[in-house]
């Protein structure tokens, strides 16, 4: 049983993934391989002089999986309430857990068949969009949204700090407190 699940490794669910994993939860994130930043060239992102966009969704990835979020690669097609949270399918597995963040970037198909509220995107190309409050809570419970899917602006930087900020509202809410990640030098 995982603490979160996140449905996407791109900037948003790696970021909310490296938070969460740091934070000592037992998270798993999946990757399907489609994210649209595999095809951006990225010089807009602050502390990063440039990178291309697979350079960024690899060290991303890498980032979270040093904390020991697990990455399946894999895509989940189903999600189903459980006794004690959700089940995600993906075609040869299933696994359990008590948050799933979405962080499916410009798709919004998962959610609205999984019986989320979606409402119409108000970015550019991005059609629809799952509908969550300012803290990232869906209108289900333990079930949250980040990044572009849940109306934020698709820019890596925006959707990577989303991810994190959802992430910490996760954690808060199964730590029971206000949960604060403050690295120092060492």
């Amino acid at each position: 049983m995982f603490d979160i699940a996140i449905i996407g490794a791109g900037p948003a669910g790696a970021s909310a993934a490296l938070f969460a994993a740091k934070a000592g939860k037992k998270v798993v994130m999946f990757d399907h391989g489609k994210s649209i930043t595999a095809k951006a060239w990225v010089e807009n992102h602050y502390g990063v002089k440039e990178i291309e966009g697979p350079e960024l969704l690899k060290t991303g990835q890498e980032q979270a999986t040093k904390f020991g979020a697990e990455l399946k690669e894999e895509e989940v097609n189903a999600i189903e309430e459980s006794g004690t949270g959700y089940t995600l399918k993906t075609e040869d597995n299933s696994y359990e857990a008590t948050h799933v963040i979405f962080a499916t970037g410009m798709s919004a198909k998962l959610a609205e068949e999984a019986g989320l509220t979606v409402q119409d995107g108000t970015e550019p190309r991005v059609a629809k969009v799952i509908k969550a409050d300012a803290q990232g809570k869906t209108d289900k419970k333990n079930v949250w949204a980040a990044g572009t899917v849940a109306g934020v602006s698709v820019h890596t930087i925006i959707t990577s700090g989303h991810g994190a900020h959802v992430a910490i509202n996760v954690i808060s809410e199964l730590n029971g407190e206000r949960y604060v990640d403050h690295d120092i030098l060492k």
